[in-house]
């Protein structure tokens, strides 16, 4: 049975594995490795912003999660790539939207690389729709926001 739980300390391993391996694919294709296999997660779990989606005792998907005053950041959603297909990355973006809405928030918004065109697709199929485009820390991004339904 799959549950999602904060993370601890003894997680941040797996999440960094978890992370590692799922964005390696856009290492060569951005040019450089993309900002979630850069982030300190040691400090993210720390400030329990980090979520790991457990099934059969081990992590497979982690969900960042940051509020602000009016909506609630998505910042970094990733599942092991040899659990992909089992619909572990729709249970963390449902369990993200309930965090959203629970915290009072009116929206969901996250960015991603343009490069990582499914997950554009992917994200525009889950009702995000895209804001605008920026360049960030050298990152050409691509930003979205979902509103929420009270």
């Amino acid at each position: 049975m799959s549950h999602i739980r904060i993370a601890g300390p003894d997680d941040r391993e797996a999440i960094e594995a978890i992370v590692q391996s799922a964005y390696a694919r856009y290492v060569s294709r951005i040019g450089r490795k993309p900002g979630p296999m850069l982030d300190d997660y040691a400090a993210l779990i720390a400030d329990r912003r980090v979520h790991v989606l457990v099934d059969e005792d081990e992590i497979r998907g982690i969900l960042v999660l940051i509020p602000d005053e009016t909506a609630m950041l998505l910042d970094n959603i990733a599942v092991d790539p040899h659990a992909q297909g089992r619909g572990y990355g729709r249970m963390l973006l449902t369990f993200a939207e309930k965090a959203a809405r629970e915290a009072g928030c009116a929206a969901i918004r996250l960015y991603t690389n343009e490069a990582m065109t499914e997950n554009l697709a992917l994200y525009a199929r889950m009702g995000f729709a895209e804001t605008h485009r920026a360049e960030e820390k050298g990152f050409r991004r691509v930003y979205m926001t979902k509103l929420l339904r009270p």
